[in-house]
């Protein structure tokens, strides 16, 4: 931020701003020049952070018109169909018989391993629930009569 600066330089800059202002007023010279710093810096740093908005900003707008363009080629390619166009040129043959069942093929059989048997248990009705045992009622506590 400062030029070059050797330490004789700087010690320099002290003593002269020291005759000048005086050493009563010197805190409060070197308080308001860290303020006046300070918004610099914060304008500084907003400056830049609209600055890097508004690239950011000019890239979105050039990814959408990309965007656009790669969907106005795509829309072009192919035709724009309605769902009755689609129906209509569909035909049965495309869809095949309602009934008939999925094709199935051999399951593969890895070499040298031995056949897994599975077992599969019937479909079994909910276990019946165990019968609850009666709570014993509990005597009230007679209420005492003061004497």
């Amino acid at each position: 931020m400062l030029p070059d600066l050797s330490p004789a330089h700087i010690i320099i800059v002290v003593v002269v701003a020291l005759v000048v202002v005086g050493p009563k007023d010197l805190p409060m010279l070197l308080r308001k020049i860290g303020q006046f710093m300070g918004k610099m810096r914060g304008m500084a740093n907003e400056f830049r952070a609209s600055f890097d908005e508004m690239a950011r900003q000019s890239e979105l707008d050039e990814l959408r018109k990309e965007v656009e363009s790669m969907r106005a080629a795509a829309n072009a390619a192919t035709p724009d169909l309605g769902l009755t166009d689609v129906v209509r040129n569909i035909s049965p043959t495309d869809i095949g018989p309602w009934h008939a069942s999925p094709q199935t093929t051999e399951p593969s059989v890895v070499p040298d391993s031995p056949p897994v048997e599975i077992a599969v248990a019937p479909a079994e009705a909910d276990p019946p629930k165990p019968a609850r045992k009666p709570r014993a009622k509990k005597p009230k506590p007679e209420a005492e009569t003061g004497a």
